[in-house]
């Protein structure tokens, strides 16, 4: 039979027709732009060919799978050079991650910053070599021959069937059908130099990867990311499409450094972690209280307005209570030990009186769930909103405890709303409005919405309920005309969520507000209210947390105005300063005006020069600063001096104030 010569392929949304072993190299040969194609909706390399009937796009290096790609080649280039530097390196894993790449390694002694200022120069000789990426399907028995040296390669071969749970970074190398084994191959020579257990895909060449990289990092890594593994030595690193990329990168990172809320803190002096607390303890000092309180009391006088009752919870709690919710058979990895209390012995040590374990609580919903409980209810009080600034525990890791953003003890500010069914979408609807309009409030504009749904291993509850709220959250999500974007598998035990993400100044995403529906905690917790037809009800319940903790939303929040608060948060709003002593009194006069209408302002009568009291007000990020001499004394005025370093000079002095307490009011400088 005769062969056929032509196959039809649909190209970006058009059939056309092209040889046989056509590949999407030959098909995007004048688009350079173009690193790998999505075939049939799955990444491939470009020098793969096409089959009869394949659907295919472009995949631009500047895209995020392009991106991913260009950095995963990138980590192999760096390993190719880690085990030409040292040779005796054995391989872990490399995957892409968020801006970049990283690649674990067992060596004898860990790297050092010279190590990797050499490791950049020996990887720009590789890429300019043009080295070639060159995929091939292996048995299992042709990967461990290939694989014979390195023993974590060889482990990961017998991972594949479960790649997905095996471990962080499995999936990158095993997993998803064929054993598949990436190689460098020489462009002069056509010889391979360096191989790796890989899934791919990869670019067409080293060339590609250009000079927009840089190693960044080294940190030790358990492998598999199990603290029970081998502690191995991981290098962090950055790829981009072209240097002015990676530099715009740097200077994101850098700025980002700055306004990192840790340092921020002290020099602001903020907060601190005293050792003697203990890891992720945060301890408040008075001007971060300010800020904290001034958050707090405007989220409390937003939750008057929009209905809802104030509560208040223990700390501690009677395991029991854990044990009915369903947290202590699915969260309690996350709970600190118990405390066994009350245990009564006799003489010879026989328990008289058994003990009872008490847990600091991790969540506030189930002692909400008792005052719901706590006598009858009517569908008159529905729908009942529940909120508290409720102090919570949990145990976090400590390797990725982490300033502000990451705790063991916080502060939730937490609501739970138990409505009818039939008033649950209003009330959804309602609660993601209030959400969003006061977190605008706080000055975060850029949002889009997540759903997490199900995770099939960690849930409670029937299917149909699950279906019943996860689709109830979507509808609402939807109507909101955000984007919505899928979190599968990534809801809490109990209901699914909304997520709602922030994006900050530098454009960087954080998970902020999340609304959950609930239909089995009512259920566990035996709660009902009598409805018209004097029937008894399961209300629903909804799940709400705007900051997420305040511990949390202040870091955020320091990084996000890079320690220069809007006025009505600043702990200092003015600081007044004299142009000489004579002028103090003055001054003070003025300050007394500011501090009778709540404005907090203090006159510097330090004994520094002018000039050092003005570059102090700026570092310390203070909004208003108010000076005045002579001629301002004559004229019962002040000048304004502004953070951006403009001023407005001979300002009546009422006026002043006027424009000072207007600004805070109305949240507007």
């Amino acid at each position: 039979m005769p062969v056929d010569t032509q196959i039809t392929i649909k190209v970006d949304g058009e059939t056309t027709t092209v040889a046989t072993g056509t590949t999407g190299a030959e098909l995007f040969f004048d688009r350079r732009e173009v690193v790998v194609a999505r075939v049939d909706g799955v990444l491939t390399d470009l020098v793969t060919p096409l089959a009869d009937g394949a659907v295919v796009e472009p995949v631009t290096v500047d895209s995020p799978d392009g991106l991913n790609v260009l950095r995963h080649s990138t980590a192999h280039v760096m390993a190719q050079a880690v085990q030409q530097l040292r040779p005796d390196a054995k391989l872990g894993i490399g995957p892409y991650i968020t801006d970049g790449f990283y690649f674990d390694f067992d060596v004898a002694e860990p790297f050092t910053p010279e190590d990797l200022k050499t490791l950049e120069k020996m990887m720009q000789k590789i890429v300019n070599q043009n080295q070639r990426f060159a995929r091939r399907v292996v048995s299992e028995a042709e990967a461990r021959e290939a694989m014979a040296n390195e023993p974590y390669k060889l482990e990961l071969l017998g991972k594949a069937s479960d790649a997905d749970t095996a471990g962080e970074g499995v999936n990158v190398e095993v997993g998803a059908g064929d054993i598949t084994i990436y190689s460098n191959i020489d462009r002069k020579s056509g010889e391979e130099v360096w191989c790796d257990l890989c899934r791919g895909p990869h670019l067409p060449n080293t060339k590609l990867i250009s000079n927009a990289f840089a190693l960044t990092r080294t940190s030790a890594a358990y492998w598999l990311g199990n603290q029970k593994n081998q502690q191995l030595q991981r290098i962090y690193g950055t790829a981009w499409p072209t240097k002015e990329a990676l530099k715009a990168y740097q200077e994101r990172i850098a700025e980002a450094e700055r306004r990192d809320h840790r340092k921020l803190g002290v020099e602001l002096d903020l907060f601190s972690f005293p050792d003697e607390l203990g890891s992720g303890l945060p301890v408040f000092h008075p001007k971060g209280g300010i800020i904290r309180k001034e958050m707090e009391d405007y989220s409390r006088k937003r939750h008057v307005e929009a209905g809802y009752d104030f509560v208040y919870t223990p700390h501690i709690t009677k395991g029991h209570l854990y044990e009915v919710s369903g947290h202590l058979d699915w969260y309690k990895d996350g709970m600190f030990p118990p405390m066994h209390v009350d245990a009564e012995l006799n003489e010879d040590g026989t328990v008289r009186k058994p003990g009872q374990d008490y847990y600091l609580k991790p969540m506030n919903c189930p002692m909400h769930n008792l005052i719901f409980r706590s006598r009858g209810r009517s569908y008159r009080e529905l729908p009942l909103r529940l909120f508290e600034f409720g102090s919570v525990y949990r145990y976090e890791k400590s390797g990725v405890v982490h300033g502000l953003t990451r705790v063991r003890g916080m502060t939730q500010d937490d609501a739970h709303i138990y409505c009818s069914k039939e008033q649950m979408k209003d009330e959804l609807t309602e609660t993601l409005n209030f959400v969003l309009s006061l977190l605008k409030d706080y000055g975060l504009n850029d949002f889009y919405l997540e759903l997490s749904t199900k995770d099939p291993e960690k849930f409670v509850g029937s299917d149909e309920v699950w279906e019943e709220a996860t689709q109830t959250l979507a509808d609402v999500a939807t109507a909101s005309g955000l984007e919505l974007v899928a979190d599968p598998g990534g809801a809490a035990f109990y209901g699914p969520k909304i997520s709602v993400q922030a994006k900050d100044a530098l454009g960087r995403t954080w998970q902020m507000s999340t609304i959950q529906l609930d239909f089995n905690l009512p259920e566990r917790f035996e709660l009902e209210y009598q409805a018209a037809d004097g029937t008894r009800q399961r209300p629903v319940m909804i799940h709400r947390a705007l900051f997420g903790s305040v511990e949390r939303f202040m870091g955020v929040l320091t990084e996000h105005y890079a320690g220069a608060f809007p006025a009505w948060l600043s702990p200092v709003q003015v600081v007044a300063i004299p142009v000489a002593e004579a002028f103090n009194d003055y001054m003070f006069d003025v300050v007394a005006k500011l501090k009778q209408q709540g404005i907090r302002a203090e006159v510097d009568t330090s004994s520094d020069r002018f000039p050092k009291k003005i570059r102090t007000a700026s570092k310390e990020k203070v909004p208003f600063v108010l000076i005045a001499g002579g001629d301002d004394a004559d004229a019962n005025a002040v000048s304004f001096r502004f953070r951006d370093g403009s001023q407005d000079n001979g300002v009546a002095v009422d006026e002043a104030v006027r424009r000072i307490v207007e600004a805070v009011r109305n949240r507007t400088a």
